[in-house]
């Protein structure tokens, strides 16, 4: 039995519309029809926003007692400044496919609050009991040791709930590696609040500026740099492995890795050696941590390719179209000639047949690789039929077997198909 794709939007063997015999059974995909779920949904959000929620006022008192409210309010400030440097990266990995945004402000909110609050009262509650047992060098224990090892498996957690919650379309590497970004990211805002709201108030705007320079624009990616490594250990664990265990130990190597990382930026400090570690370390791994999102946008770019490839054999796609939903400068340029020609419908158009593309060549990767659950076959025919909907905006309806569309480059570089009058 051959999937129900391969026939085009027009085939004739039966297997569309939907319901007929060329749709392998895998399971009823007819919607609940009692309010069952949208009270679970309900129920969810409302304890997500309530842990939130209790998390800031846990965080207010906290700034308030050791900051008081004008050192917060300007470290706040200033805090912001490498938020907009890192979040903008990570959002800038995610193009091809892009993660929901509920659950990439889940992933901030996690780490700036929730990992933020916990990483406090663990740290100061270890460290107190290494000063009552009177350990040796207590201060550099629990900043070498017990703080990269409460920090990450907090910072890590989001990135878990995610994948579980996900974990049928959490695509591999770098869905983990942009959730950890952005838990990081998260989690540096509200750390970087309390460093510098206690230099401001010890040495004035000097003192201030000096951690903002160490700590904002020479460190800006430590934290999702280090989570990044958990993220990509959750990465491989759902792509990778093929079993319990396999999953379990690459979540636990990654993390693994990230506390090793951790730990040194906070040794480096802690010796006095921050800026020799810097350039010596801490840079380098930073420039193999930017090769390696190229090359991963790159092998997600070939994935995205190869798997739409399938459905232009089947008629669904031209090549053309395959080529510009797998190049992102192919894809800005169709964007651009969409609005020149039909406007903001027809771009919104365009937005929605790059995104449903894309959607649907990592659907039937999860499906070759058997993590795409029952309701795959349900999945890949909206997305089908999203595709062939919002392509005809700006190209006009198929024709025969899905092969009369062709959206290519002109001899001026612009698509030659026009819009409908």
């Amino acid at each position: 039995m051959q999937p129900s794709w391969q026939d085009g939007p027009r085939g004739d063997s039966g297997g569309w519309p939907p319901g007929t015999a060329a749709y392998p059974v895998v399971g009823s995909t007819a919607p609940n029809p009692t309010g069952r779920p949208g009270r679970r949904n309900l129920l969810t959000t409302g304890v997500i926003i309530a842990v939130f929620l209790i998390a800031m006022a846990a965080l207010s008192v906290f700034f308030s007692v050791d900051l008081g409210l004008e050192s917060t309010l300007v470290a706040a400030t200033v805090a912001a400044v490498p938020v907009l440097i890192v979040v903008p990266v990570y959002l800038w990995v995610d193009r091809m496919e892009a993660e929901p945004v509920r659950y990439l402000v889940f992933a901030f909110l996690w780490g700036a609050l929730c990992a933020a609050v916990g990483a406090i009262l663990l740290n100061t509650g270890i460290h107190v009991l290494l000063t009552a047992a009177h350990a040796a060098h207590a201060d550099e224990v629990s900043s070498v040791v017990s703080a990269p090892l409460v920090e990450e498996t907090l910072k890590g957690a989001a990135i878990v709930l995610i994948a579980w919650r996900r974990r049928r379309e959490f695509d591999g590497v770098i869905d983990g590696i942009v959730y950890a970004g952005m838990a990081g990211a998260g989690f540096a805002f509200s750390e970087n609040i309390l460093y510098l709201g206690r230099a401001f108030g010890e040495a004035g705007a000097s003192g201030l500026t000096e951690v903002f320079f160490l700590r904002c624009l020479m460190g800006p990616f430590a934290h999702p740099l280090f989570t990044a490594c958990t993220g990509i250990g959750i990465g491989l664990a759902v792509t990778v492995a093929r079993s319990a265990l396999g999953r379990v130990a690459f979540g636990l190597v990654g993390l693994a890795c990230a506390m090793v990382l951790h730990g040194i930026w906070n040794l480096s400090a802690a010796l006095g050696t921050y800026l020799e570690v810097y350039f010596a370390f801490q840079m380098p791994v930073f420039a193999v941590f930017l090769v390696m999102l190229v090359v991963l946008r790159q092998r997600e770019q070939s994935v995205i390719r190869r798997h739409l490839s399938e459905y232009a054999d089947a008629g669904w796609l031209t090549r053309a179209e395959v080529g510009m939903v797998s190049s992102l400068s192919a894809r800005r340029s169709a964007r651009t000639w969409a609005r020149s020609h039909g406007g903001r419908a027809a771009l919104q158009s365009m937005r929605a047949f790059q995104d449903s593309a894309s959607a649907l060549a990592l659907l039937r990767a999860r499906i070759i690789r058997g993590s795409a659950g029952p309701t795959a076959t349900a999945q890949e025919r909206q997305l089908l039929e999203a595709v062939t909907a919002h392509r005809a905006v700006f190209v006009g309806p198929p024709v025969g077997q899905g092969r009369g569309i062709h959206w290519g480059a002109g001899p001026s570089g612009a698509p030659s198909a026009q819009l409908p009058s």
